[in-house]
Formats: structure tokens, C-alpha cells, sequence
């Protein structure tokens, strides 16, 4: 195998490229427009826009740990990890733009976008709240719901059946 760059891969990192941008750009204009802990309806009873920050990891696990700076230091490298392994996989199988090679992308470009925010700031801004009836779902962002979306994009590609390249034959009675 080649270890030039696929055709395809340019594609790819132009969608990690979109999402980590829109994050950004999202980001740092609830940053400048609302106030933190403060939040702008848009569905009353659904939807709102906030500012919080999340110093913990998804859902704001360990956000409240004895030892936030091992906490912080931990998910940058966890997050550098699987930033190194989701790219690692996008060069090595970025041949096209498959459902799987998207999923990638996305999930690249907002592992990016919040190792981003984790490293420059400590925490990431969360703006995104949502309810469902008496439930709080935590806040989250445009990188999370890239990551989330990918994931699940990754999970409904693995669950199709593949055509098998020589069919199997029917099993003899």
C-alpha cells in the first residue's frame, strides 16, 4: 500500500475542516454574546442558547473531581489519542467518500475542535440545551454533536450487510 495521500482524503479533512470552523466560530460567538450561566430561549420549554463550560469530559463527567488539573491533562491526552487514531484511520482508508470515511471525518473534526478549547482554555463551552419534559439533557456543541453524529453514522454503517465478494452457496441437505 501507497502511503501517498488518497483522493478522496482531501474531501475528508475539508468536512473535519467545516466542523472544527463552525465550532469555533459558534463558540466564540455565545462566548460574546451571552453572558455565562446565562441562556436565550428559542422553544420555550424545549431549546435554549447558554453558556456554560464544561471543565469535565461528555455529560460533564468528573467535572467536579478533587483533582481538576489531572482530569484536564488526562482527556487532552485521551483526546490526542483518538484525534492521532480517527486520522491514522482517514489516511489509511480514505479511498472514498463512504458512510464510513464521513463518520471519521466528523468525529475528526470534533475531537479537534474541543482538544482545542481543553488545551487554550481548560474547558469547553457548552451552548446547547435541550429538554424533554422534566428532563435536562446536559449541554453540548457543535464539536460534540459532530462526534455524536459520526458515531452513530460509524454504528448504522457497521450494522448493513456487505455484498461478500463470492457468494456462499446454499448449504447441502
Amino acid at each position: 500500500m501507497s502511503l501517498a495521500f488518497p483522493r478522496r482524503l482531501p474531501w475528508l479533512l475539508a468536512i473535519s475542516a467545516a466542523v472544527i470552523i463552525l465550532d469555533r466560530a459558534s463558540k466564540l460567538w455565545v462566548s460574546s454574546h451571552i453572558e455565562l450561566g446565562q441562556a436565550i430561549p428559542i422553544i420555550p420549554g424545549f431549546f435554549r442558547i447558554s453558556h456554560v463550560l464544561n471543565d469535565g469530559a461528555a455529560f460533564s463527567l468528573f467535572a467536579d473531581s478533587a483533582s481538576p488539573d489531572h482530569v484536564r491533562w488526562a482527556l487532552i491526552t485521551f483526546s490526542a489519542a483518538a484525534v492521532l487514531a480517527v486520522l491514522g484511520a482517514l489516511i489509511y482508508l480514505g479511498r472514498s467518500l463512504s458512510a464510513t470515511n464521513i463518520s471519521l471525518a466528523l468525529i475528526l473534526g470534533g475531537a479537534i475542535g474541543n482538544l482545542y478549547d481543553r488545551i487554550r482554555f481548560a474547558s469547553v463551552v457548552d451552548f446547547l440545551e435541550v429538554h424533554i419534559i422534566h428532563y435536562h439533557w446536559p449541554d453540548f456543541n457543535v464539536a460534540d454533536s459532530a462526534i455524536v453524529t459520526g458515531a452513530c453514522l460509524l454504528l448504522l454503517d457497521s450494522l448493513i450487510p456487505r455484498k461478500s465478494e463470492s457468494p456462499t452457496p446454499p448449504p447441502q441437505l
